[in-house]
């Protein structure tokens, strides 16, 4: 049996979907809820960076299809950092009656190797969980 490949998360938001994309889409938003300060070419092939205090993390952008999917590679956690081995996040956006439903698929983590398999799943399936808190947090205040 082989590893689970996937992490999928799914909420509905009180907001209507164009606030939701920019959330997720805009330095400014990811900057907020995704990491201290962000930059984001928003065009297929384009260049992202997410940063904190103690860390960074470049990320490219494979798909941009407003207002209703994002998606971009990052790297994997526990992997050397010129590893080309990248998982694909992707968030798509629905609205519903109330807001948006927000769904945020991350696969790749097959083509993980077994000894940071537990750390690059089981850390980017925490993180989401802390995240998308911060998203919610981050849109009902605004």
């Amino acid at each position: 049996m082989g590893f689970p490949d996937r992490i999928e998360r799914t909420l509905e938001l009180a907001h209507p979907p164009a606030k939701v994309w920019a959330a997720i889409t805009s330095p400014e938003g990811l900057g907020t809820w995704f990491g201290q300060k962000a930059s984001i070419d928003l065009r297929p092939g384009g260049a992202g960076r997410l940063s904190w205090d103690d860390n960074e993390i470049e990320l490219r952008v494979e798909r941009v299809e407003e207002p209703s999917a994002f998606g971009f590679t990052w790297p994997i956690t526990g992997l050397p950092d010129d590893d080309p081995r990248r998982t694909y996040v992707e968030f798509t956006l629905e609205p519903v009656a109330n807001g948006t439903r927000l769904s945020v698929v991350e696969t790749g983590f097959a083509q993980v190797p077994a000894e940071v398999f537990g750390e690059a799943h089981g850390g980017n399936s925490d993180g989401w969980v802390r995240e998308l808190n911060e998203l919610v947090e981050y849109l009902d205040a605004a």
